[in-house]
């Protein structure tokens, strides 16, 4: 049996970006009225930041407001799974400079509305993890376990 340590990695923050850039769709979570609020969003990763593109709405007032957000993407395999989270600070691109360098990056909305506001997040911490999967049949693992068996 592979020992639960093993199964359980921390991400360089190199091995992070890497997986971020690969990814493609992400979650934001930010304070929306008091409240947490998680919004899926395509992104792109440009110079080690965040990128996406949003209409009018929730999510840009929600990350104009409240600067401090956070940012998660997750993927898998057949054989093992990683998350990373960006803790960071959110603001909407205004400067022509700005805009030009993220209309650089290939950022497609996946719905069809016009999405001309670019959020970019800054990080302050990029945190990851990469976890390999069970490969012992549930009952066996739940029999090993006083908590599941």
């Amino acid at each position: 049996m592979t020992d639960r340590n093993d199964q359980m990695s921390v991400l360089s923050e190199t091995e992070c970006w890497q997986l971020l850039t690969d990814a493609g769709l992400g979650r934001l979570v930010t304070n929306v009225d008091g409240r947490p609020a998680i919004f899926p969003v395509n992104f792109a990763v440009q110079n080690r930041t965040v990128l996406f593109r949003t209409a009018e709405g929730t999510k840009l007032v929600g990350a104009a407001i409240n600067s401090d957000v956070l940012f998660e993407a997750d993927g898998h395999t057949p054989s093992e799974g990683w998350s990373v989270i960006v803790a960071g600070v959110a603001r909407s691109l205004r400067s022509d400079e700005e805009i030009a360098e993220a209309e650089q990056v290939e950022l497609v909305p996946w719905v069809a509305s016009e999405k001309k506001h670019f959020i970019r997040i800054r990080p302050r911490n990029v945190t990851g993890r990469r976890f390999r999967f069970a490969t012992q049949p549930a009952d066996v693992l739940a029999a090993e376990d006083p908590v599941l068996g």
